[in-house]
C-alpha cells in the first residue's frame, strides 16, 4: 500500500517508506520516520574504525574476529556449582559425569551442557492432607480422604495423614531415571504406608507410631533404590492417625468399652492375686491344725489305752481293792464341785440329816481374813 502522511508521502517505488522524508515536513503534525539506510551506514563505519587496518577489513581482521568469537564461545563453558548443588554434565544430551561444588568447566553449548540440582535441600511431600495459607496467614490443613483412608490388619478403617522428607542422593540417577520425582515419591509413600498399615492391627498403630514410621521409611527406600531414583528418604512423620470422622463416635465407644474390659480384667486379676494366696494359706493352716489334732488325739488315745492296761493289771492282782478305789475316785469327780447334804438313814428323830461342816470353806475364809 502507498504510504502518505497527510501533506505528503510516497507512491510506488520512489525511495521506499523510509527513503526520503515527505515534502512539507510538518504537514499534519506527524514526525519524520527514521532513515534506515543512514543507520546501517553509520554502524558499518563504526565497525571499520574498530577493526585494524584503518577502516578497511582485510583477511587478518576477519581471522581476529573469528578468534575473538571462538574465545568468547570457549569461555561460556565455565560454570559454578554452589555448596548445596551437584553438577551433572551432559554431552549432546547424554550423561557424562558429575562435578563437585566450585568452579568447573565443560565444553560450550551445544556440545555439552551442565545441570545443577540442589542435593542438600530437604524436600517435603504431604500424603493424605494439603496445607495452605488463608488470607489471615494462618495455615489450614485440608484432608484428602482418597489418600488417607486405609484398611488395617484387623479390618478397621483408619485415617492416616503423614509427611515424607527426602533429599537427592545421586543427581545423575535423579535426573534421568525418574520422570516426575515428586509424583514418584508420593506414590511410593502412599503404597508403602498402605502395606504397613495392612499388616498391623489398629491398637498398636494408634498407641505407638514410631515402629510404623520406621517400617514405611525402610520400605520406601528399598523401592526407590530398586528404581535407581537417586533419592534418599530422611524421615517419615505421621501427623495424625484417627478413625474416619463418620464413625469416630462409635469408635470412641468401642475404645471406651475395651478400656473398661481391660480395667475389669486387671481388677479381677488383682483380686485373684490377693484371694488365692489367702485361701492357700488358710487351707495350709487347716491342714496343720487337723494334723495336730490327729496327733494329739492319737497320743491321748494311746495314753488312755496304756493307763487302762496298767489299771487292768492292778485290778487282776486285787479286784476288790481296785473296785473300791475306782468307786471312790468316781464319786470324787462327781461330787467334788457340788453342794452336798448327807442323810443318815439309820438316824432316829433327827430325820436322818447329818450336819456337814465344810472345812475347806472355813480354811478359805480364814485365808481371806
Amino acid at each position: 500500500m502507498p504510504w502518505s502522511n497527510q501533506g505528503g508521502g510516497w507512491k510506488g517505488n520512489n525511495g521506499g517508506p523510509w527513503g526520503s522524508p515527505p515534502p512539507g515536513g510538518s504537514g499534519g503534525g506527524g514526525g519524520q520516520p527514521p532513515d534506515l539506510e543512514e543507520i546501517l551506514r553509520k554502524s558499518q563505519e563504526r565497525i571499520k574504525n574498530v577493526m585494524p587496518g584503518g577502516g578497511s577489513v582485510g583477511g587478518k581482521g576477519y581471522i581476529l574476529l573469528l578468534l575473538l568469537l571462538v574465545v568468547v564461545w570457549l569461555l561460556t563453558g565455565f560454570y559454578r556449582v554452589q555448596p548445596d548443588e551437584q553438577g551433572v554434565v551432559l554431552r549432546f544430551g547424554k550423561y557424562v559425569e558429575q562435578t563437585q561444588p566450585g568452579l568447573n568447566y565443560h565444553l560450550p553449548w551445544p556440545i555439552e551442557t551442565a545441570l545443577t540440582p540442589k542435593v542438600t535441600r530437604v524436600n517435603r511431600i504431604e500424603v493424605g492432607m494439603r496445607g495452605f495459607e488463608e488470607r489471615t496467614r494462618a495455615t489450614r490443613v485440608q484432608d484428602v480422604p482418597e489418600e488417607s483412608l486405609m484398611l488395617t490388619g484387623d479390618e478397621n478403617i483408619v485415617d492416616v495423614d503423614f509427611t515424607v522428607f527426602w533429599v537427592i542422593s545421586n543427581a545423575g540417577d535423579f535426573l534421568f531415571n525418574i520422570q516426575n520425582p515428586e509424583s514418584t515419591v508420593k506414590a511410593v509413600a502412599e503404597s508403602a504406608m498402605r502395606e504397613v498399615i495392612g499388616k498391623n492391627n489398629l491398637a498398636p498403630i494408634l498407641t505407638d507410631r514410631r515402629p510404623t514410621e520406621v517400617a514405611v521409611q525402610e520400605l520406601m527406600q528399598a523401592t526407590l533404590d530398586d528404581y535407581k531414583s537417586g533419592i534418599s528418604i530422611t524421615q517419615v512423620q505421621m501427623q495424625s492417625v484417627d478413625p474416619p470422622s463418620q464413625v469416630i463416635d462409635a469408635f470412641r465407644d468401642v475404645q471406651a468399652a475395651r478400656a473398661d474390659q481391660e480395667r475389669l480384667q486387671n481388677e479381677a486379676q488383682t483380686y485373684a492375686n490377693r484371694v488365692v494366696p489367702e485361701a492357700r494359706g488358710e487351707a495350709a493352716r487347716i491342714l496343720e491344725a487337723a494334723n495336730a489334732y490327729r496327733d494329739r488325739t492319737v497320743a491321748e488315745s494311746r495314753g488312755q489305752a496304756d493307763r487302762f492296761s496298767k489299771v487292768y493289771e492292778e485290778y487282776r492282782k486285787a479286784p476288790e481293792v481296785t473296785r473300791e478305789r475306782m468307786f471312790l475316785e468316781t464319786m470324787e469327780r462327781i461330787f467334788g464341785g457340788t453342794d452336798k447334804i448327807i442323810i443318815d438313814e439309820n438316824a432316829g428323830g433327827g430325820g436322818g440329816v447329818v450336819p456337814y461342816l465344810p472345812l475347806n470353806e472355813l480354811t478359805r475364809g480364814g485365808n481371806k481374813q
